[in-house]
């Protein structure tokens, strides 16, 4: 946080697809590890718009995160439910169930409630949480699409090789944006770097948990839809709503906290409310 709040979110965001990648490679070249996958350039093509919105979506997320306060960006982005169902039915042609509809007020109210007290509302902060939930939910879309593309997924080999490919293409796809806003601060940062054992061991921590998580996020899609993963992806946010405005004295009152409960309460409800009906 301190690293994006003093000029650096492009160059935070980047690096740490770049951490994550490096993690990806390994698994290609290391004793017993993933077998690599046999793709051609028709492949890598189609893969790009995968890349484009994973480096779209977490380059927001992290522009988010230098604008307004850590509490305050996730709970915008946990309005990205509503994002991927929106796409997924419009867009992609996937229908949602009335019942599921009905339950997306209801985490979006928790949203509003939530940031109507923000003591740190910030405008440039919501819009680039907004875009990322944008990207986001193109993104688990796509996914789900390029899983399901005959021929590609065979030789992509597993869903963690699309996620290795996908990362490594949306690192590069950083790289010009990263040089365009903040290659000219280059050298500050590598100061900061070298010289803030924070900064740096946070850089390496992050994304290695990026690529992590974000690659279990790829699996979860597999088995289920991007709707829903978005939807489980919105249930973590409460922790880190709770734990980081604990640990960085940021507001938190009854009322965030109330918007909170209602948004994850919803979060809950959209999971079961299918089974709940057809069982009445």
């Amino acid at each position: 946080r301190y690293a994006t709040q003093t000029g650096f979110p492009m160059t935070i965001s980047s690096l740490q697809m770049g951490v994550g990648c490096i993690y990806g490679l390994f698994m290609w070249v290391a004793p017993d590890g993933r077998k690599r996958p046999s793709i051609t350039f028709d492949d890598i093509v189609a893969m790009l718009p995968v890349a484009f919105c994973a480096m779209g979506s977490h380059s927001a997320s992290v522009f988010a995160l230098s604008a307004g306060a850590v509490s305050f960006a996730q709970i915008v982005k946990s309005a990205e439910p509503a994002f991927a169902a929106v796409l997924s039915q419009f867009v992609y042609g996937k229908k949602i169930s009335k019942a599921k509809w009905a339950c997306l007020p209801i985490v979006i109210g928790g949203v509003i409630l939530a940031s109507v007290k923000e003591l740190d509302f910030a405008w440039s902060a919501l819009i680039a949480a907004c875009i990322g939930n944008l990207f986001a939910a193109f993104k688990g879309n796509e996914n789900k699409k390029l899983m399901t593309a005959p021929g590609i997924k065979d030789r992509l080999g597993s869903v963690g090789n699309q996620f290795a490919v996908t990362s490594l293409l949306a690192f590069l796809m950083s790289i010009p944006i990263f040089i365009v806003k903040e290659g000219s601060k280059w050298g500050e940062f590598c100061t900061l770097y070298k010289t803030n054992p924070i900064v740096s061991f946070n850089l390496i921590a992050s994304g290695l948990y990026w690529y992590g998580y974000n690659e279990l996020a790829t699996m979860t899609i597999k088995k289920t839809s991007a709707v829903t993963q978005s939807v489980a992806n919105t249930a973590k946010r409460v922790i880190v709503i709770v734990g980081v405005a604990l640990v960085l004295g940021e507001s938190l009152d009854p009322i965030k906290l109330l918007g909170c409960s209602i948004g994850i309460g919803g979060v809950l409800l959209y999971s079961v409310i299918d089974s709940l009906v057809k069982s009445k």
